[in-house]
């Protein structure tokens, strides 16, 4: 299964239900959408949804939600973009991450 999960660059996988079900994000709509296909889990019937808003701190928002299952494994597959967000210079990102580490 890890070789299935790791196909793409997911940034966080957790136990959803023991036994039965795992959550993976990841830091895009194209990754996840890669993901699915490299996985050969892009079924057409599968279900997906795909939604914009406005989040609480006044950032827009494209999200996306994927349902497929494997050998009888069942994923929720989430990603999340906010297309208006500056990315972070080089200086505040080491900051936050030195932050993080400590």
């Amino acid at each position: 299964m890890a070789e299935l999960i790791l196909l793409a660059n997911p940034t966080g996988i957790a136990v959803h239900t023991p036994n039965v079900s795992l959550s993976v994000k990841f830091d895009s709509i194209a990754e996840l959408k890669s993901w699915l296909h490299l996985a050969g889990l892009n079924d057409p019937d599968m279900l997906i949804g795909e939604h914009q808003g406005t989040a609480d701190d006044g950032r827009s928002y494209r999200s996306m939600n994927a349902y497929p299952t494997w050998h009888g494994w069942e994923f929720y597959a989430t990603a999340t973009e906010y297309p208006d967000a500056e990315p972070l210079d080089t200086d505040t990102a080491d900051r936050l991450t030195a932050l993080a580490v400590a």
